[in-house]
């Protein structure tokens, strides 16, 4: 299975969730940049309002796709120790590559909007969705955070993932969505034909419209929308 892009595995994965459609607990959060052009799609499908969870994967210094960890809204860390001791990387260091991308998370919060990132939870049953998992490291964290602010339940949802993040990962959520797990998974932009970088503008327009379908009160809102 390969996806035309994030938009079409969006919409591949939204037919895995249709009994999340129309419930008025249900949010979806997607995770930037990659993950909300998916998200978005699950939003539209399921008829649920879409916001944002902040996180950011630390990444080594001389191979930033590398990560060693994550973190997330609300200080939390996720530390892959064993990886950190392979490669021998110092508390410091460690240090540093988490203040880089705490200043990140805030700079996303600004650009994207603190409305779109502050939802309230509490009480909900949250999809979370990206565009794929690899490590998992990124969910991991995002997971941790995310059951700080007291969720009914927690979904993972992603077009397609790793065995291993798999396994990582589904003991810890209500459940664990995944329109494509391979049996050998070397990277998730293998599975897109386009897997080119989102942007910051494209995250803000879809993050825009997504209020203006799912709020009848906002100036972008139309009823032909649904």
């Amino acid at each position: 299975m390969h996806f035309r892009n994030r938009a079409d595995a969006g919409r591949q994965l939204a037919r895995k969730l249709g009994r999340y459609a129309g419930r008025g607990d249900v949010v979806v959060l997607a995770l930037p940049r990659g993950g909300v052009p998916v998200g978005y799609e699950v939003a539209v499908e399921l008829k649920a309002p879409l916001g944002i969870f902040l996180v950011r994967k630390l990444g080594i210094p001389w191979h930033e796709e590398f990560a060693i960890g994550a973190i997330a809204s609300g200080g939390v860390w996720f530390i892959n120790e064993e990886v950190v001791r392979q490669l021998g990387i110092s508390r410091p260091q460690i240090r540093r590559i988490v203040e880089r991308e705490e200043q990140e998370l805030e700079r996303r919060a600004e650009v994207y909007g603190r409305e779109f990132s502050d939802f309230d939870v509490n009480g909900r049953t949250v999809i979370l969705a990206d565009d794929g998992l690899a490590t998992g490291a990124t969910m991991h964290a995002a997971v941790n955070a995310l059951k700080q602010r007291k969720p009914k339940g927690i979904v993972v949802a992603v077009p397609v993932a790793s065995e291993s993040a798999r396994k990582q990962l589904e003991g810890e959520v209500s459940e664990l969505v995944c329109a494509h797990m391979p049996e050998e998974f070397y990277a998730v932009g293998q599975w897109y034909d386009d897997f080119s970088q989102t942007s910051d503008e494209e995250v803000r327009e879809l993050l825009l419209r997504a209020k203006g379908r799912f709020d009848p009160k906002s100036a972008l809102a139309s009823p032909l929308l649904f």
